[in-house]
């Protein structure tokens, strides 16, 4: 069986990626240090606890498996706490990915798939996003995607590493079967915390900002359904392995939903009372951000199946409450 190297593979994105690995043929080998991720979600292949800035404890698994492939994932993701420690986001995200690509070159290994982000943006002039729009981003986590992005084309150049680079929006919703879900200590991501709210974890949702100039006053973003990111990763795979190219693609709906309407769409479904609260601005925040995702249904004959918000608010609903 086909190995693939899964970084972050015990996480939100990599375990549903996993999955998806797993029901492809594929043997997913989940390489996390477990500082988002979690043991239980690693459910189609073996785990192995190790730091990817750690180039000895990834030798042993490049050693031991010989993967195929990777598929990476870790890092950190939140945009709030960019701005607060950017050292950290610069040292996971930008020299995690490079010790990954040293030790790729090392062992040959030529197909990389890479969990990007729409971040590498930043404010844009005009919505919906193409692949080809100038990339300034805003914080540094943004930044840090964005560099990364940068070195994985120049070890292509170098020692002929085919890639896919996957600029997902808002990776949101769970599995439909509840095997796996969002789950981040702390929660940072909108939908979660909305849903939290109504389960009573958490006094209140949180809106950061009411006078941005958008149609409510609140941000507006493109959410995608897990799934259906994870879909077109083992497309993006399949494609590189087959053509020996190497492509940068948009993963998003190309519609957008602001805070305040993901709120009140999640108090129908839930059928709970929310409590907002307004607080102002965080830096770093952009008003709009929506995927156009021509070219990967072009390319990828990648099609969308779970992603309406009301999938997306119903499969995270039956998971949280899951876990209650």
């Amino acid at each position: 069986m086909r190995k693939i190297l899964v970084t972050g593979g015990a996480g939100y994105i990599g375990s549903h990626a996993c999955k998806e690995l797993s029901r492809a043929g594929y043997l997913p080998v989940s390489f996390d240090n477990l500082s988002n991720g979690h043991k239980k979600a690693v459910k189609w292949g073996p785990l192995i606890i190790g730091n990817i800035n750690n180039s000895n404890q990834l030798n042993k698994v490049f050693t031991k498996y010989k993967p195929l492939a990777v598929m990476h994932f870790a890092g950190c993701i939140s945009v709030g706490e960019s701005e607060i420690r950017p050292s950290k986001y610069y040292k996971n995200n930008v020299k995690g990915t490079l010790s990954l690509l040293n030790v790729m070159k090392k062992f040959s290994v030529k197909y990389m798939v890479y969990s990007s982000s729409g971040a590498v943006y930043g404010k844009t002039k005009k919505n919906p996003i193409k692949e080809t729009a100038i990339k300034k981003p805003t914080n540094p986590y943004g930044w840090s995607k964005l560099i990364s992005e940068k070195m994985i084309l120049k070890f292509s150049d170098i020692c002929g590493i085919k890639f896919a680079i996957l600029r997902y929006f808002n990776a949101s919703g769970a599995d439909k079967l509840l095997d796996i879900g969002e789950c981040h200590k702390p929660e940072t991501h909108l939908i979660p915390l909305v849903l939290k709210a109504a389960l009573k974890k958490n006094n209140s949702i949180k809106i950061f900002g009411n006078n941005y100039k958008t149609k409510d006053g609140t941000c507006i973003r493109d959410y995608i359904h897990v799934s259906d990111l994870a879909k077109a990763h083992v497309l993006s795979l399949n494609k590189i392995i087959k053509d020996k190219k190497s492509f940068h693609l948009n993963l998003g709906t190309g519609k957008g939903y602001s805070v305040k309407e993901i709120i009140d769409l999640a108090k129908k479904i839930t059928n709970k009372e929310i409590k907002v609260n307004i607080f102002p601005r965080r830096k770093g925040d952009i008003p709009e951000m929506i995927a156009d995702s021509k070219k990967a249904k072009r390319i990828l004959n990648w099609k969308i199946k779970n992603s309406d918000i009301k999938t997306i608010l119903e499969t995270a609903w039956n998971w949280h409450k899951k876990q209650i």
